[in-house]
Protein backbone atom coordinates (compact mmCIF):
# COMPACT_ATOMS: atom_id res chain seq x y z
CA UNK A 1 0.00 0.00 0.00
CA UNK A 2 1.50 3.34 -1.03
CA UNK A 3 1.16 6.38 1.20
CA UNK A 4 1.70 9.75 -0.41
CA UNK A 5 1.33 11.86 2.74
CA UNK A 6 2.60 10.98 6.20
CA UNK A 7 0.00 10.73 8.93
CA UNK A 8 0.62 13.77 11.11
CA UNK A 9 -0.88 15.61 14.02
CA UNK A 10 -0.02 19.29 14.39
CA UNK A 11 3.04 18.81 12.17
CA UNK A 12 4.38 15.82 14.12
CA UNK A 13 4.35 12.24 12.84
CA UNK A 14 1.36 10.46 14.38
CA UNK A 15 3.20 7.19 15.01
CA UNK A 16 5.32 8.19 18.02
CA UNK A 17 2.27 9.88 19.52
CA UNK A 18 -0.17 6.98 19.12
CA UNK A 19 2.24 4.26 20.26
CA UNK A 20 2.09 5.78 23.72
CA UNK A 21 -1.60 4.91 23.84
CA UNK A 22 -0.69 1.29 23.06
CA UNK A 23 2.16 1.33 25.59
CA UNK A 24 -0.26 2.43 28.33
CA UNK A 25 -3.47 0.56 27.54
CA UNK A 26 -2.12 -2.80 26.31
CA UNK A 27 -0.21 -3.53 29.55
CA UNK A 28 -3.20 -2.29 31.57
CA UNK A 29 -5.43 -4.69 29.64
CA UNK A 30 -2.93 -7.53 30.04
CA UNK A 31 -2.55 -7.03 33.78
CA UNK A 32 -6.29 -6.50 34.11
CA UNK A 33 -6.91 -9.79 32.31
CA UNK A 34 -4.64 -11.66 34.70
CA UNK A 35 -6.34 -10.08 37.72
CA UNK A 36 -9.77 -10.79 36.25
CA UNK A 37 -8.91 -14.46 35.87
CA UNK A 38 -7.47 -14.92 39.37
CA UNK A 39 -9.55 -12.53 41.50
CA UNK A 40 -13.29 -13.31 41.29
CA UNK A 41 -14.06 -10.76 44.02
CA UNK A 42 -12.64 -8.00 41.85
CA UNK A 43 -14.53 -8.93 38.67
CA UNK A 44 -17.45 -6.71 39.60
CA UNK A 45 -15.39 -3.52 39.19
CA UNK A 46 -12.73 -4.86 36.78
CA UNK A 47 -15.10 -6.01 34.03
CA UNK A 48 -15.73 -2.76 32.15
CA UNK A 49 -12.28 -1.19 32.67
CA UNK A 50 -10.75 -4.41 31.29
CA UNK A 51 -13.00 -4.37 28.23
CA UNK A 52 -12.38 -0.64 27.69
CA UNK A 53 -8.58 -1.00 27.97
CA UNK A 54 -8.56 -3.95 25.55
CA UNK A 55 -10.69 -2.09 22.99
CA UNK A 56 -8.63 1.10 23.26
CA UNK A 57 -5.38 -0.88 22.94
CA UNK A 58 -6.66 -2.75 19.87
CA UNK A 59 -7.87 0.41 18.13
CA UNK A 60 -4.64 2.24 18.98
CA UNK A 61 -2.69 -0.77 17.71
CA UNK A 62 -4.45 -0.56 14.36
CA UNK A 63 -3.75 3.17 14.13
CA UNK A 64 -0.14 2.72 15.28
CA UNK A 65 0.49 0.13 12.58
CA UNK A 66 -1.05 2.29 9.88
CA UNK A 67 0.80 5.42 11.01
CA UNK A 68 4.03 3.41 11.27
CA UNK A 69 3.71 2.26 7.66
CA UNK A 70 3.04 5.84 6.67
CA UNK A 71 6.10 7.12 8.53
CA UNK A 72 8.28 4.33 7.16
CA UNK A 73 7.37 5.15 3.57
CA UNK A 74 7.40 8.93 3.99
CA UNK A 75 10.91 8.88 5.45
CA UNK A 76 12.19 5.94 3.33
CA UNK A 77 13.12 3.94 6.41
CA UNK A 78 12.15 0.53 5.02
CA UNK A 79 15.73 -0.35 4.04
CA UNK A 80 16.95 -0.32 7.66
CA UNK A 81 17.01 -3.78 9.26
CA UNK A 82 16.10 -2.44 12.70
CA UNK A 83 13.04 -0.67 11.28
CA UNK A 84 11.99 -3.82 9.43
CA UNK A 85 12.23 -5.80 12.68
CA UNK A 86 10.08 -3.23 14.46
CA UNK A 87 7.60 -3.17 11.59
CA UNK A 88 7.31 -6.96 11.65
CA UNK A 89 6.76 -7.05 15.42
CA UNK A 90 4.28 -4.19 15.23
CA UNK A 91 2.29 -6.06 12.58
CA UNK A 92 2.13 -9.10 14.85
CA UNK A 93 1.20 -6.95 17.86
CA UNK A 94 -1.71 -5.46 15.93
CA UNK A 95 -3.19 -8.94 15.43
CA UNK A 96 -2.36 -10.00 19.00
CA UNK A 97 -4.29 -7.02 20.36
CA UNK A 98 -7.25 -7.74 18.10
CA UNK A 99 -7.24 -11.43 19.06
CA UNK A 100 -7.06 -10.50 22.76
CA UNK A 101 -10.53 -8.99 22.44
CA UNK A 102 -11.99 -12.49 22.10
CA UNK A 103 -10.94 -13.93 25.50
CA UNK A 104 -11.61 -10.58 27.17
CA UNK A 105 -15.12 -10.45 25.74
CA UNK A 106 -15.82 -14.07 26.62
CA UNK A 107 -14.49 -13.61 30.16
CA UNK A 108 -16.50 -10.43 30.70
CA UNK A 109 -19.64 -12.22 29.51
CA UNK A 110 -19.16 -15.63 31.11
CA UNK A 111 -17.16 -15.12 34.31
CA UNK A 112 -19.04 -13.38 37.07
CA UNK A 113 -18.45 -12.81 40.72
CA UNK A 114 -19.89 -11.34 43.90
CA UNK A 115 -20.77 -7.67 44.24
CA UNK A 116 -19.44 -5.49 47.06
CA UNK A 117 -22.68 -3.49 46.99
CA UNK A 118 -25.02 -4.33 49.87
CA UNK A 119 -27.97 -4.72 47.52
CA UNK A 120 -25.95 -7.18 45.43
CA UNK A 121 -26.39 -5.02 42.33
CA UNK A 122 -24.04 -6.07 39.56
CA UNK A 123 -23.33 -9.54 40.97
CA UNK A 124 -23.31 -12.30 38.40
CA UNK A 125 -23.28 -16.00 38.87
CA UNK A 126 -19.81 -17.26 38.06
CA UNK A 127 -19.56 -20.25 35.82
CA UNK A 128 -17.67 -23.20 37.18
CA UNK A 129 -16.20 -26.31 35.69
CA UNK A 130 -13.99 -26.99 32.73
CA UNK A 131 -15.34 -24.14 30.61
CA UNK A 132 -14.60 -21.54 33.27
CA UNK A 133 -11.14 -22.94 33.99
CA UNK A 134 -10.37 -23.13 30.27
CA UNK A 135 -11.49 -19.55 29.80
CA UNK A 136 -9.35 -18.39 32.72
CA UNK A 137 -6.31 -20.20 31.29
CA UNK A 138 -6.97 -18.70 27.85
CA UNK A 139 -7.34 -15.22 29.35
CA UNK A 140 -4.10 -15.47 31.34
CA UNK A 141 -2.14 -16.97 28.44
CA UNK A 142 -3.34 -14.33 26.00
CA UNK A 143 -2.70 -11.54 28.54
CA UNK A 144 0.89 -12.74 29.00
CA UNK A 145 1.24 -12.93 25.22
CA UNK A 146 0.05 -9.31 24.93
CA UNK A 147 2.53 -8.17 27.59
CA UNK A 148 5.43 -9.97 25.89
CA UNK A 149 4.62 -8.60 22.42
CA UNK A 150 4.17 -5.05 23.69
CA UNK A 151 7.62 -5.27 25.27
CA UNK A 152 9.25 -6.84 22.19
CA UNK A 153 7.67 -4.33 19.82
CA UNK A 154 8.52 -1.33 21.98
CA UNK A 155 12.07 -2.55 22.49
CA UNK A 156 12.63 -3.00 18.76
CA UNK A 157 11.10 0.44 18.11
CA UNK A 158 13.39 2.15 20.57
CA UNK A 159 16.41 0.31 19.13
CA UNK A 160 15.37 1.32 15.62
CA UNK A 161 15.10 4.95 16.71
CA UNK A 162 18.56 4.94 18.23
CA UNK A 163 20.04 3.45 15.04
CA UNK A 164 18.71 6.30 12.88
Amino acid sequence: MAYTYPMEFNGLPLHPLIVHVVVVFAPLAGLGGILYAFMPRWRWWLRWPLVACAVIAALAGLLAAQSGFSLEHARHLDQLASVRTHQHRGSILRWVLLAFLVPVGLAAWMLGGPSPVISGWGARESRTGAVAVGLQVLLVASAVFVLVWVFLTGDSGSRALWHL
